[in-house]
């Protein structure tokens, strides 16, 4: 799926665009004024984890991501304009830990990050990706999340859109999610000569100020980013019906890196069972999205 703070200002949305580069890694500290990430220096490796770690991200002592930062809360920028922060960086900062690995994030356009793995720009893609079997045939897939679609609005619906009928109306989206390739073509598809107006953006925080700025009538992305989007808007964004089809979220590894794949799944039980899994979650408030069947290409 998708992913930047999602801030209701034009103006404070086109300073974080701009300054939309950089990386975070498990030497960083807190960004001032963000909740605390899990200190990755507290969690034991697993030797016999460490051990299933590809030769070329072992040698390096690090592993590389791409990701793309615009999608608050799961993997945006802090205040800096420069560190990466959110749920999936949390998470897999512990989760490398796990491997003996440090982290080194990335940040990319998120329709480049699946082919940025399979040429080896990237150890690994974490960027809220939906694990689909389209993208299965692909790349290798760890479950670790669930999200459904959720849609917002300008507060109250002044414009009263229907989500059932979103026929000649005006809706954002991030480009490359599913929303995009998959639940709006169905829709657009039932409306006959009465199109959708689908304005597609870069960054989700571009589709989120679409709708703020009025631009857009309504927008709908994954249920965590939604809900964040709905609370940083301080009261000019209402969500819209109920979340609907969820599914896992994926780590994005190469094809052949099934082995590694079954170190991330354990990796992820582990913190399971010691509550660091659910840590990670319930610092963003999306521990509702927590699963329990970790798995490479569920």
């Amino acid at each position: 799926m998708t992913r930047g703070k999602l801030l209701v200002l034009a103006a404070s949305l086109a300073l974080l665009a701009a300054t939309a580069c950089g990386s975070s890694s498990l030497d960083q500290p807190p960004v001032e004024g963000q909740p605390p990430s899990q200190s990755p220096s507290e969690i034991a490796a697993d030797p016999a984890l460490a051990g299933k770690v590809p030769e070329k991200i072992k040698s390096a002592g690090k592993i590389v991501i791409g990701t793309d930062a615009s999608y608050a809360p799961n993997e945006f920028l802090a205040a800096d304009g420069k560190t990466i922060q959110g749920m999936d960086v949390d998470l897999f900062n512990a989760v490398a830990a796990k491997l003996g690995l440090k982290t080194d994030w990335q940040p990319a356009d998120f329709t480049s990050i699946i082919t940025g793995v399979q040429g080896k720009k990237y150890d690994i893609g974490i960027s809220s990706f939906t694990i689909n079997d389209e993208r299965k045939k692909q790349v290798t897939m760890v479950s670790y999340f669930s999200a459904g679609t959720q849609w917002a609005t300008l507060a109250g619906n002044p414009k009263g859109f229907d989500l059932n009928n979103p026929c000649g109306r005006t809706v954002a989206v991030q480009t490359g999610t599913v929303q995009e390739t998959d639940d709006l073509p169905a829709r657009q598809a039932k409306c006959g000569d009465n199109k959708i107006n689908i304005l597609s953006f870069k960054g989700q925080d571009q589709a989120t100020n679409a709708v703020v700025t009025g631009r857009a009538e309504a927008m709908l992305a994954d249920s965590p980013v939604t809900a964040y989007a709905v609370k940083q808007a301080a009261g000019k964004l209402d969500p819209l019906g109920e979340v609907y089809e969820s599914a896992p979220y994926g780590y994005v590894l190469p094809k052949e890196q099934t082995e590694f794949g079954e170190a991330i799944v354990e990796a992820l039980k582990q913190l399971k069972e010691s509550g660091q899994y659910e840590a990670a979650l319930s610092t963003w408030g999306v521990e509702n999205g927590a699963i329990d069947d970790f798995a490479v290409n569920p």
